[in-house]
């Protein structure tokens, strides 16, 4: 078949795969067509690779089957032992290996090239411009990406690191002295470099260090960035590893993967949009301003002490029984201790008694976008019953008991009532309004914001303290034996 047939059906393929990316990202907007969204994408993915791989190229096919085979085998091992509770870590990996991937294959097609140049079968004005560009745009995209998503990861995970002989955690904001010029420095430093593989592609050490200095950059501006922004991150890093995506494909002069590169970026920014407007917070205060507490913010003994009511699963178990309506909110504390489960457990046991139990979800509640969708679906919840802030929060008042497990931030009415406080503005699930709240929580420490709850010595609050999980457990049994 000569070279001219081939392309014209590898195209015609890739335009399927385009058509079949944009059904699969279409049927991802609701969970009932999630799972036929998901596999339409992967379907789409196999013909483009296939595509790919029938096209022919450079690459012999004995790296193709061992990249494949090493691929399959790892992908294989972390969807069998990576838990649930574990998935916005490796988000944030998978975000990073885009990104570096999208990086190494712009700089392996320059080498390329430059060494066609240099056996003479071309000359350096077949390098054109936008090719130029691109190529610089990917390196600093795709780098920046890769070592922005690490940083992420070490959050995430909750790493510790030693800064001047004092041991930090990587989920606080880690602000060093100066940043703004330093990160300003690098950033500056990597566009020359972007120029000036631009103006000489010739001298492809510039894209070498270009990729240094971006990988440099996505450390700085990620580090100083606290855990309670880590939802928007995600979602930012993610349509990083779509731009970069796309800069290669125009790299290589791939159709497929210029559109589905689009097709992340996009998505991604919109999502990124969706998790700002949660918090109340536009994009350039996240990543260059924190969530913390101020020398204005009261002090959490101020707040607590004296004041705070303790329960027992007995007595809430009290409260259960005669409630009509119950609406549970999760929140971290839900996936660090893995409750998702004894939670769809304890809505079985009211649901059989006649009571009616929903979810109440706040888009930014955990680590990354849809974390307590993606655990309590694990567990078997109905997603008809997992019901976004703004649907649930004008009932919340005919609800008769609120169990709140792990959430703290997205529950704390000093966002409505307290313009200077950290979370002024911040549109929060209103639990406070419910006839009574149960807060679920190991101890009185703050949320990723860093600053206390008044909802916790709220007169219809009650203060559960134990481990997720156990707590429902219990709450299960001694709901049994009433």
């Amino acid at each position: 078949m000569d070279p001219a047939t081939v392309k014209i059906i590898q195209n015609l393929a890739y335009l399927v795969a385009a058509v079949l990316f944009i059904r699969g990202l279409k049927g991802l907007t609701h969970p009932r067509t999630a799972v036929r969204g998901n596999l339409t994408g992967s379907l789409a993915m196999l013909i483009a690779v296939l595509a790919t791989l029938w096209g022919g190229g450079v690459v012999s096919w004995t790296w193709i089957i061992a990249g494949l085979l090493i691929g399959s085998v790892v992908g294989t091992v972390m969807a069998l032992r990576v838990p649930m509770t574990s998935m916005p870590e490796l988000v944030a990996v998978f975000n990073g290996f885009g990104g570096g991937a999208s990086a190494l294959v712009a700089g392996a097609e320059l080498i390329m090239v430059l060494a066609a140049v240099e056996a003479g079968t071309k000359v350096l004005g077949d390098l054109t411009v936008p090719f130029r560009i691109a190529t610089a745009t990917s390196g600093l995209i795709g780098a920046v990406t890769l070592t922005g998503s690490l940083i992420a990861f070490g959050k995430l995970a909750e790493f510790k690191i030693t800064l001047g002989g004092k041991k930090y955690w990587m989920s606080s904001s880690l602000l060093l002295p100066g940043r703004h010029f330093i990160n300003s420095t690098v950033a500056l430093t990597a566009l020359l470099l972007c120029v000036l593989l631009i103006r000489d592609p010739s001298a492809s050490h510039w894209y070498w260090m270009l990729l240094a200095v971006a990988g440099v950059l996505g450390v700085l501006i990620t580090i100083p960035i606290g855990g309670a922004d880590m939802p928007v991150v995600i979602a930012l890093l993610n349509s990083y590893s779509g731009l970069a995506a796309c800069a290669t494909g125009f790299v290589i002069n791939n159709n497929v993967l210029i559109i589905a590169g689009s097709l992340v970026g996009a998505s991604g920014l919109i999502l990124t949009k969706i998790m700002c407007k949660a918090m109340n917070r536009s994009l350039v205060n996240v990543i260059f301003a924190t969530m913390g507490p101020t020398s204005s913010t009261p002090s959490a003994d101020d707040i607590y002490e004296g004041k705070i009511k303790s329960t027992s699963s007995e007595e809430v178990a009290m409260l259960l029984e005669d409630a009509q309506r119950v609406v549970i909110v999760p929140g971290y504390g839900m996936a660090a201790s893995q409750a998702q489960h004894a939670v769809r457990n304890l809505a079985n046991m009211l649901e059989a008694r006649g009571c009616t139990v929903e979810y109440a979800i706040h888009p930014v509640a955990g680590r990354m976008p849809g974390h307590m969708n993606v655990l309590l679906a694990e567990a078997d919840v109905p997603y008809d019953k997992l019901l976004e802030m703004d649907h649930i929060n004008p009932t919340l008042e005919t609800v008769d008991v609120a169990l709140v497990i792990g959430a703290n931030d997205v529950v704390n009415p000093v966002a409505r009532t307290d313009p200077n406080s950290p979370i002024a503005g911040m549109p929060i699930i209103d639990v406070d309004k419910c006839r009574t709240v149960v807060v679920i929580k190991r101890s009185l420490s703050p949320g990723f914001a860093g600053i206390p709850n008044p909802l916790f010595v709220a007169d219809n609050t009650l203060m559960y303290f134990s481990d997720g999980k156990k707590a429902f457990m219990d709450l299960a049994t001694a709901v049994k034996d009433l």
